[in-house]
């Protein structure tokens, strides 16, 4: 099957839908993260079903459960090889999406696949997510903040809800154990004015689990947080 077929036949499966200009974005990123990742290290899963069923179609089904408006900002914290982030702006022009990512290198690989496909409303943010948080110019700046294999949960919120404006939504993409992460980053979520809503449990074609932990941004995040990066990972909130 070509990527496309694979791609396709994904969405059906998921029940997403994916129009035929996504779907030509997705090929170009398809082929220039493998090229990219012959420099440096991205993602340790090239070959198109799994870069089609693990990496888009995961990043897709976010738009199942989440009902996210036009013009919208939404900031990817830790991007990485930009999943979710260079995937939804992919899926939806009509959203600001800003990546943001401690490390240069991949930056530069996901503006340039960004510029290759033609995305017009992405832009890039190299920095840490805590120096980001603490920012006049992001902190509290957007509707929703995104992050995908990145850290415990209960570190992830300090990274991201600091960058939630009051009404948004930080939207937490985990792997099976995202129930017992949540459990362990209630306290953190409240005392950075978040409050949980749901969880969702996602399936992918392949039959992979992954959880969808939602949370709304209820009040001013306290000027104490985020706190340095290593005081975050050493001594998570409670």
């Amino acid at each position: 099957m070509s990527f496309e077929e694979i791609m396709t036949s994904a969405a059906e499966k998921c029940r997403i839908e994916i129009d035929r200009e996504t779907l030509k974005k997705l090929c170009i990123y398809k082929d220039l993260l493998k090229e990219w990742n012959e420099k440096i290290n991205l993602t340790a899963i090239t070959d198109d079903e799994g870069v089609a069923l693990k990496h888009f179609a995961d990043c897709l089904l976010l738009f199942k459960y989440v009902d996210i408006k036009s013009g919208a900002s939404l900031i990817d914290v830790g991007t990485g090889a930009g999943f979710p982030g260079l995937v939804i702006a992919a899926a939806r022009s009509d959203i600001n999406v800003t990546l943001l990512d401690s490390t240069g290198k991949k930056l530069k690989a996901v503006k340039d696949i960004a510029d290759n496909m033609g995305l017009k409303n992405v832009t890039v943010l190299h920095a840490r997510a805590e120096e980001a948080g603490r920012s006049a110019d992001y902190r509290e700046r957007f509707d929703y903040a995104t992050a995908r294999a990145v850290a415990q949960l209960n570190v992830l919120c300090e990274y991201c809800l600091p960058l939630v404006k009051v009404g948004g939504n930080f939207l937490a993409m985990k792997g099976a154990s995202g129930e017992d992460e949540l459990a362990a980053a209630r306290g953190a979520i409240k005392k950075l004015g978040g409050e949980y809503k749901e969880t969702r449990t996602l399936h992918l074609p392949g039959g992979d689990t992954r959880t969808l932990i939602l949370c709304k941004k209820i009040s001013q995040t306290p000027t104490a947080y985020p706190r340095n990066g290593g005081k975050i990972a050493k001594s998570p909130l409670k």
